[in-house]
């Protein structure tokens, strides 16, 4: 077990506002800006209370998107349809692992992968 969890996540996109009505879509995740002159950088609460927060930084034409983690859902396959319905790409097809694990992983709007989970059943 890693004594140093996951706190945080940023998506770096040339494409700001199309991946935060692409996420506002996908999740009912709200932004707010926080950047300061010359560098947009919006900022959720996705988590809520049990989740992490994270942000949206806005990239110049000469640095590559960026992002991966992993949001969990209450049901994967349900997921990557609203996620092509949003204008996503599904690039893992949902899977389950032995453990029971489903996951797939998705390609927002402007070329970031996002995994997308839900648990196995408590049994």
């Amino acid at each position: 077990m890693s004594s140093t969890p996951v706190t945080w996540f940023e998506i770096g996109s040339d494409r700001p506002d199309e991946a935060e009505r692409f996420y506002g879509d996908l999740f009912g995740w709200t932004f707010e800006e926080q950047g300061g002159p010359g560098g947009s950088y919006r900022q959720t609460t996705a988590g809520g209370e049990h989740g992490i927060g994270g942000a949206i930084r806005a990239l110049d034409g000469d640095s590559p998107n960026y992002a991966i983690f992993y949001a969990e859902v209450a049901d994967v396959a349900e997921t990557c349809r609203r996620a092509e319905a949003a204008g996503g790409k599904v690039l893992v097809p949902p899977r389950t692992t032995p453990a029971g694990l489903s996951l797939a992983q998705l390609l927002d709007p402007s070329g970031n992968r996002v995994g997308v989970f839900t648990p196995p059943a408590q049994g």
